[in-house]
């Protein structure tokens, strides 16, 4: 071995960390680790459908088109993802009592504008 070949090595490890950091990157955002995104309409109203359908007193109380105009009300609000997520998977489970506050202030307001249409 001789003095070059030790002067390479540190270049060469270097060389070998980008493809493992260029793959880091590149999984981290495949795997969506900057938290929940956004529901869809579509998610965000069958959701709720199944929150409506777990409550006897209101199993049948609202359409299909209802729920996607509480839903698009919800989604054009400043509810956070997490929130909107709960609510997608079928779960009323707010991340705090000021987030529930507003879930239950929008969807409110969304019912008196979506049942009366």
């Amino acid at each position: 071995m001789t003095n070059t070949d030790r002067k390479l090595r540190p270049y060469s490890r270097l060389l070998m960390a980008l493809p493992v950091a260029a793959l880091s990157f590149s999984l981290a955002a495949c795997a969506g680790i900057g938290g929940p995104q956004r529901p869809t309409q579509d998610e965000l109203a069958e959701g709720m459908a199944k929150i409506w359908q777990s409550d006897p007193s209101t199993a049948d109380r609202f359409t299909d088109e209802q729920n996607d105009c509480m839903a698009e009300a919800l989604l054009d609000s400043e509810v956070s993802d997490q929130d909107l997520t709960n609510l997608a998977d079928g779960k009323d489970e707010q991340t705090s009592i000021e987030a529930r506050d507003l879930v239950s202030k929008t969807i409110g307001e969304a019912v008196t504008t979506c049942v009366t249409e």
